[in-house]
């Protein structure tokens, strides 16, 4: 099932084929999930269409690099993520998906990011 994806200010739109729908919700509580908040959900990395706003999303990498986050560099909302954990996947922001409120999802699994294998 293909999913729209939007940004707050509708600068970036893309269209997304989860993995297994809502059923992959999670959060993390590494350094920068944390405080961002968000609630992903998984996709392949072929599972993301950019639609428009291609030249609006920013980059933002640190520490190994390999996690890559993407934002609006209009309104600066995250829409998704490579992962750190599994980079032949993206995460998403369950917030973004048209017709998903966050709250409807109840309680969402926590990954640990704090103690994540590849900073051993």
């Amino acid at each position: 099932m293909k999913h729209r994806l939007t940004c707050h200010c509708g600068a970036v739109e893309l269209t997304v084929t989860l993995s297994d729908d809502l059923n992959t919700a999670r959060r993390c509580d590494c350094s920068f999930c944390r405080r961002r908040g968000a609630i992903a959900v998984s996709a392949p990395l072929d599972g993301i269409d950019i639609v428009k706003g291609a030249d609006h999303l920013t980059l933002y990498t640190w520490g190994t690099g390999t996690a890559k986050h993407y934002f609006c560099k209009v309104c600066g909302i995250y829409t998704h993520h490579q992962r750190r954990s599994n980079p032949n996947e993206y995460g998403v922001n369950a917030a973004c998906l048209e017709g998903v409120n966050p709250r409807d999802l109840g309680d969402v699994a926590w990954a640990d990011g704090v103690n994540h294998p590849s900073d051993r």
